[in-house]
């Protein structure tokens, strides 16, 4: 195997020459770059990653822990960060909490324990003192879709809240006032946030909220299957139904359909996330963009910025919904 002075002899510079090529040093010319690559593809050289870390104090590897793999909304985030810091010549490890405490805390300490640079951390069940005492022992540490009171600087978070407002707002603006609302599971804080927001557009368009509209479910689409059948069972009466994400509006349809419903004449519905479905269902879903890319860019880019001294701007880490309108949401049709 070759070493580190076999290619600085053969490139015709300094042994430290080539470790400023291998550490991607600004300082170095063009030409000297190309001598020193040509020199190790001659001599098939790879650099001793594990020794290169050691006298970095880098790995050039950050960790992502998020609740799901099998999930497009996940693998939308995960896919961000990856590209982004693949372009920049840094790797991931991708690990899953799935939405329980003791396994987003190994999964935390496991990319802890792998030396990674850096964690971007989407969590829903360990605590917030948790998070805030690895911020203050001096984790390098991106939140993604909390808000850590005091600690907003280390968080990256959609308004859930207005989203929901949003939802529902539109709603209401083509003429529906018998609504249903299905959120995901309330001991979310994402759903709770949505569902708050559906509290307050019914609130300000002065429409009494009706318990018996309201249905928790799992954020997928049998959740969204069940909740449907679950409102029919109660009699409740609605001609539209906001749904917590996209995978229950997604249960939804395919229930209505089987109860005999045309969508969307009879029943109007709208989601949240703005997922890639939302352009395969028929009709087409309305829904609530969630701007999950652009949100793990900003994570890979500040990451990039603040550990690995890059050079690039990011603004707010604090995001904003918008409604995407598409065919699953008419004026209102009364329900038969």
């Amino acid at each position: 195997m070759s070493t580190i002075y076999e290619v600085a002899k053969l490139a015709g510079c300094a042994v430290s020459t080539v470790s400023r090529v291998l550490n991607h040093h600004p300082n170095v010319s063009a030409k000297t770059k190309a001598k020193v690559q040509t020199a190790m593809d001659k001599l098939q050289y790879r650099p001793n990653t594990v020794a290169k870390s050691l006298a970095s104090q880098r790995t050039h590897c950050v960790g992502i822990m998020v609740n799901e793999l099998a999930s497009s909304f996940f693998g939308t985030l995960t896919g961000a960060i990856e590209s982004t810091m693949r372009a920049h010549n840094k790797h991931t490890i991708v690990t899953a909490g799935h939405s329980d405490a003791a396994t987003e805390k190994k999964g935390i300490e496991f990319l802890i324990d792998r030396k990674c640079d850096a964690i971007v951390v989407h969590a829903e069940a360990v605590s917030d003192a948790y998070l805030i005492e690895l911020i203050e022992r001096g984790v390098a540490m991106l939140v993604m879709n909390r808000e850590i009171k005091g600690y907003e600087s280390y968080c990256i978070s959609l308004n859930n809240e207005l989203g929901g407002f949003l939802a529902t707002q539109a709603v209401i603006a083509h003429g529906h006032n018998d609504i249903a609302y299905i959120s995901g599971p309330m001991k979310k804080h994402d759903a709770h946030q949505r569902w708050e927001g559906h509290r307050r557009a019914l609130e300000h368009a002065n429409i009494d909220y009706n318990p018996l509209n309201f249905i928790e479910a799992e954020f997928t689409k049998s959740g969204g299957e069940a909740a449907f059948y679950r409102l029919l069972k109660r009699k409740a009466v609605f001609s539209a139904i906001v749904c917590g994400n996209d995978e229950i509006a997604c249960g939804v349809m395919t229930a209505a359909r089987q109860h005999g419903l045309a969508l969307p004449s009879e029943l109007s519905i709208v989601g949240f996330d703005n997922s890639p479905i939302t352009l395969c269902t028929y009709p087409t879903l309305t829904s609530i963009d969630y701007p999950i890319a652009q949100m793990g860019q900003y994570a890979a880019n500040h990451i990039l910025q603040t550990v690995y001294g890059e050079h690039i701007d990011c603004d707010s880490g604090q995001f904003k919904p918008q409604l995407v309108e598409r065919a699953s949401l008419i004026k209102r049709v009364a329900m038969k």
